[in-house]
């Protein structure tokens, strides 16, 4: 695996095991994994040859508009092409509830930690409350313009938003023991493997039993790759997103409804903050522009983004 020359990328090359998930290459992807492929390489040899079984684990994370699904379905290709057997797992799979009641779920931990803590800091009233359920039945109290018009707004938003923190990305949200297991159990050899599929509805929730046995490489996918809630991956790779971006490709993907919504707006910045407090364990790290980046080079690149 010393020497590689990008192959050509048919149409039909396997994705991810998201059912349903939308993949669509296109020539950005590609130059894009055509840069961190080779860098890939350099530090795979000696991961694989350490592993008793030649197992060797990688993580792609990014905001959801950053090309996770495309850049991860092609890594994987590339290593086939190379004769190296691998298999893409989405972490998208592993949440604890699937997507309409998670999404549910995220907005009634940030409108019951708002208001209980608008209590705690005295700035609860009745009179509040007729005001904020009107902006909650509207799907608009996560809206920063509000504290405008209602200074005491601020405490709802920061409050709800705390509230999220403590959910988001966290092992109450998602099922991190369950990758790790599956982790674990591909380092040692195990060759038949049950993996979860999520769909968006309550009777789309199963198992199928995967052959890793001519598995070298797990790929995983996912916006919380680089977690410090599980363990085992080897190469984390970021590739890098604002808010801005993934919410314009939610846009784009109309994944859910109400995709520019302020509530949305809060979890896309709350989800990047989570990417940058992981972002120093990263093994490689490219841009939004397709330039490979140090850890500090990133640092900066983020910090003139919110400038």
């Amino acid at each position: 695996m010393d020497s590689w020359n990008p192959p050509v990328v048919s149409a039909d090359i396997s994705h991810g095991d998201m059912p349903g998930d939308k993949v669509e290459i296109n020539e950005t992807h590609i130059a894009k994994a055509n840069i961190i492929f080779p860098e890939l390489l350099k530090q795979i040899n000696t991961i694989i040859q350490k592993n008793k079984y030649q197992k060797a684990v990688i993580a792609i994370c990014g905001g959801s508009g950053v090309g996770k699904s495309e850049i991860a379905s092609l890594i994987s290709y590339y290593f086939q092409q190379i004769e190296v057997g691998s298999y893409t797992l989405s972490g998208d799979n592993y949440p604890h509830k699937i997507p309409k009641y998670n999404d549910a779920e995220r907005l009634h931990v940030f409108r019951e930690s708002a208001i209980k803590g608008m209590i705690k800091e005295g700035e609860y009233t009745k009179e509040r409350f007729d005001i904020i359920n009107k902006f909650q039945q509207a799907g608009d109290d996560a809206n920063p313009e509000h504290i405008k018009t209602f200074p005491w707004f601020e405490s709802y938003l920061n409050s709800g938003k705390k509230g999220l923190q403590g959910y988001l990305g966290t092992k109450n949200e998602i099922g991190f023991d369950d990758i790790t297991s599956i982790i674990s159990s591909f380092k040692k050899g195990e060759e038949k493997i049950w993996l979860k599929r999520m769909g968006r509805e309550d009777t789309e929730l199963w198992y199928e039993q995967v052959d890793f046995s001519k598995i070298n490489v797990l790929v995983i996918e996912w916006t919380h790759g680089n977690s410090d809630n599980y363990q085992g991956v080897d190469i984390p790779i970021l590739l890098n997103s604002t808010p801005q971006e993934t919410l314009s490709h939610r846009r784009a993907r109309n994944r859910d409804g109400a995709t520019d919504s302020p509530f949305t707006t809060m979890v896309l910045e709350l989800e990047q903050k989570l990417l940058e407090k992981q972002s120093h364990k990263a093994k490689i790290i490219l841009s939004k522009n397709g330039e490979l980046l140090t850890y500090n080079q990133y640092c900066k690149l983020m910090l003139e983004s919110k400038q």
